[in-house]
């Protein structure tokens, strides 16, 4: 990985970044999506947001290499009680493959132990996608359950796997 990786709070110039990933058609049955953002809805969600997990319930970070945004990182489904939280990444195409992600994770379980406190972050992904589990694997998640059909996509049902890291 080249360049210094940071994590930081979404601001308004960020929008296109935002409109970009959150209206990918390819991304919308990992994301529970089922139609596109408005600029004018994601620029509310931008302006809105209080960077409080406990407050919002969730937290989102552009990951940025060199200033320069090449994605987002965030925890959602937070559970204050049971100290979890779902994580869920997404970094632009033509950035990945270049040690970003793992980075970027490595960063946000930081965050998830000496800021939040959580015990244990646990993700989703798609079981045909080799490269995503080969990464979270790398970066400490496990204890992998295969869940069948749990994804409906374009193409019909995918199975996924339920991973979690403990922290």
């Amino acid at each position: 990985m080249n360049g210094k990786l940071t994590l930081s709070a979404l601001e308004p110039e960020d929008l296109e970044l935002l409109y970009t990933i959150e209206n990918d058609v390819e991304q919308w049955c990992v994301s529970d999506t089922n139609a596109p953002y408005s600029r004018y809805a994601l620029s509310s969600y931008i302006a809105n947001q209080q960077y409080d997990i406990f407050s919002d319930k969730q937290v989102r970070f552009v990951v940025r290499v060199d200033g320069m945004a090449v994605g987002l990182i965030d925890l959602f489904n937070f559970s204050p009680a049971n100290r979890r939280a779902e994580m869920g990444l997404a970094i632009l195409c033509e950035h990945q493959g270049q040690g970003y992600a793992t980075k970027a994770i490595e960063m946000l379980k930081d965050y998830c132990r000496n800021t939040v406190a959580l015990h244990q972050v646990y993700c989703v992904v798609p079981a045909d996608n080799a490269s995503s589990l080969a990464m979270l694997r790398k970066t400490g998640f496990a204890n992998e359950t295969l869940l069948h059909d749990w994804l409906h996509c374009a193409a019909g049902w995918k199975d996924a796997v339920w991973l979690t890291c403990m922290l």
